[in-house]
């Protein structure tokens, strides 16, 4: 083999040695700053959450105010969802199965339904029941869930087809993270895992935030 093409190939190599380092560096320094994130980054300058009035799965009215003190764990939905709010609902329950009792008692997970008009309170009850005694599950007037919806930036909007009774609705599919006063701390996106949203939670109540 001609020298000249041993010294290219040799080259090509050393090339793809020092490519394949780097690679290797910035992934690592990728991975330490996640870890060193709690959750994914929150959008600057975006407000989400706000008061809210709605009622609980019992009937009895809650507002934003009978929360204050708990750090919020909250996924919009509803209880005819055939596949994503029972997926992210099982996320949430293992999730604060994870938790330890101390932190968990510092955690209120809430369901919140953006379809009034089937989701009564009674129906609330029985689904959250389904997952974690823990859950809370909110509803209220079509007015009340349309302006707490808005106010954390949940889409919501009937689907095409289907009668009075059978109708999907489609929703954004986000789990938010509100801290003691109120404050959005994070979201977590549909196929976060139940251990990374354990960690989370728990990163955020450890440092008081």
């Amino acid at each position: 083999m001609p020298t000249e093409r041993l010294i290219r190939i040799a080259i090509a190599c050393c090339l793809g040695l020092l490519f394949a380092a780097v690679v290797a560096w910035w992934t690592i320094q990728q991975d330490q700053k996640r870890a060193a994130l709690p959750v994914p980054a929150v959008v600057p300058g975006v407000t989400v959450g706000g008061p809210f009035a709605l009622v609980d799965h019992t009937g009895a009215p809650v507002t934003s105010d009978t929360y204050a003190g708990k750090y919020r764990l909250m996924f919009f939905g509803f209880t005819y969802c055939p596949d994503i709010c029972p997926t992210e609902l099982q996320v949430m329950a293992t999730a604060l199965d994870r938790l330890p009792a101390d932190t968990l008692a510092k955690v209120q997970p809430l369901f919140v339904s953006i379809d009034p008009g089937r989701d009564t309170p009674a129906a609330m009850a029985e689904y959250v029941a389904q997952f974690h005694p823990a859950i809370v599950g909110l509803t209220g007037t079509a007015e009340q869930v349309d302006a707490t919806a808005k106010a954390f930036r949940v889409y919501a909007a009937r689907a095409p087809g289907g009668d009075a009774e059978s109708y999907l609705m489609d929703h954004s599919t986000y789990t938010y993270l509100m801290g003691p006063s109120g404050e959005f701390l994070t979201v977590f996106p549909r196929g976060t895992g139940a251990e990374e949203m354990a960690a989370a939670v728990a990163k955020f109540v450890a440092a008081g935030t």
